[in-house]
């Protein structure tokens, strides 16, 4: 489904384009795969708007969901391995899967460009400062083409207009959704809602 035609030049990652897309395609469902097709394409979308680099920004919507697929085992060796946060054994596959995940990014892709890598950590449950491609990750993966939800149309054009706006709008209702739903939260998805949503136009006081 891929319409993106990108001649990979700054050695980010150690392939091709279509190379990477084989390596995803043998890591990912059919389902999966499509996604994150569909990411990178908004992806290269808002790094346009942004002034943000179109290859990182494709690379980066790439692989975001690399490790979505993983068996929990995987992710529980290496949060063991990696001596990380062990209250991240608390939680399952839609934290781990960016949280953790960008490790095995790192280690089983070879991407060691530390922004790529913080944008797949970041791009479920954010962060109190990400950087403009962890930002476009974060939304593109929100809004990408594929999405359907009440209020996914007003979510672009809000980004589309201010990406630090559509971050606050997405932490929003991401932080809404899971209250009402009385799952528990990440702490870090706090962090993520302290840092963005009081500060943002959208939700302000003093606007």
């Amino acid at each position: 489904m891929s319409k993106v035609i990108l001649d990979y030049q700054e050695n980010i990652v150690p392939y091709s384009r279509d190379e990477l897309l084989n390596r995803l395609d043998g890591a990912l469902r059919s389902k999966r795969f499509a996604h994150v097709q569909r990411v990178e394409q908004m992806a290269i979308k808002l790094a346009r708007l942004n002034g943000v680099d179109e290859e990182i920004a494709s690379i980066a919507g790439l692989v975001h969901d690399y490790a979505k697929q993983r068996p929990d085992e995987d992710f529980i060796k290496t949060i063991h391995e990696y001596q990380l946060d062990p209250d991240l054994l608390n939680y399952g596959n839609s934290v781990w899967h960016g949280y953790v995940g960008w490790l095995l990014v790192k280690n089983e892709l070879g991407i060691t460009n530390i922004d790529v890598l913080n944008a797949v950590k970041y791009h479920t449950i954010g962060a109190p400062y990400m950087s403009k491609l962890a930002q476009i990750v974060y939304m593109a993966d929100y809004i990408e083409t594929g999405r359907d939800f009440p209020g996914v149309e007003e979510a672009r054009q809000i980004t589309f207009d201010n990406l630090a706006n559509g971050v606050a709008y997405q932490t929003f209702h991401t932080l809404d959704f899971l209250v009402n739903r009385h799952v528990a939260v990440f702490p870090k998805t706090i962090d993520t809602f302290n840092a963005w949503v009081p500060t943002s136009d959208l939700y302000r006081k003093d606007k």
